[in-house]
C-alpha cells in the first residue's frame, strides 16, 4: 500500500502537476483519481484541500480529504484574499458568531479541541492573527465572553 498526500485546488484538480507526476508511476488511471477528487472536494471550490490518496496492491484506491486551513474558511466566509498586515491595528472583516461557529464545526474533526466551545476560540486566536472582528469586537474580547459565560456557545 502506497500514500500519496497532495494540496489541490476544491474542486478542480488536474491531471497535471501535483497530482500527475505523483500518481501516474503507481498505475492508476490519473482521470479516474482527479474525477474522484474534483467529486470529493466540490464545497471547498477557491480553497485547497490536503487530499490522501491510498493505493492498495490490487491498484484500487481510496481517497481521503482533509479540512482547509482555519485562515482559509475564514477568507471564504468574509470573501476576502487576506488577512490584515498590521493585526491589532488594521482589520480587514467582521465574521458572526453563527460564522465562527460554522468553521469550528468544520474544523472539529481535526482539531485538538475536546469541546466545539474549545474549538470555537481556536477559530478567535486565528481571527486574532488574521485582523478579524467578531460581530463588532476584537477576538479576545470575544473569548474572554465566552469564559465569563456571557456567550454561549450550544454543545452539539
Amino acid at each position: 500500500m502506497q500514500v500519496v498526500e497532495v494540496l489541490v485546488p476544491g474542486g478542480k484538480a488536474s491531471p497535471g502537476p501535483p497530482l500527475g507526476p505523483a500518481i501516474g508511476p503507481l498505475g492508476l488511471n490519473v482521470k479516474e483519481v482527479v474525477d474522484r477528487i474534483n467529486e470529493a472536494t466540490k464545497d471547498f471550490d477557491g480553497l485547497s484541500v490536503p487530499v490522501k490518496i491510498i493505493v492498495k496492491e490490487d491498484r484500487t484506491f481510496e481517497i481521503e480529504v482533509g479540512i482547509p486551513p482555519t485562515s482559509a474558511l475564514i477568507k471564504r466566509e468574509l470573501g476576502i484574499e487576506k488577512g490584515s498586515s498590521k493585526t491589532g491595528k488594521e482589520f480587514v472583516g467582521d465574521l458572526t458568531m453563527e460564522q465562527v461557529i460554522k468553521i469550528a464545526k468544520m474544523k472539529r474533526s481535526e482539531t485538538l479541541s475536546l469541546s466545539l466551545k474549545a474549538a470555537v476560540k481556536e477559530v478567535l486566536g486565528t481571527c486574532v492573527s488574521m485582523g478579524v472582528t467578531v460581530e463588532g469586537k476584537k477576538p479576545k474580547e470575544v473569548q474572554r465572553e465566552i469564559d465569563e459565560g456571557k456567550i454561549d456557545i450550544p454543545e452539539e
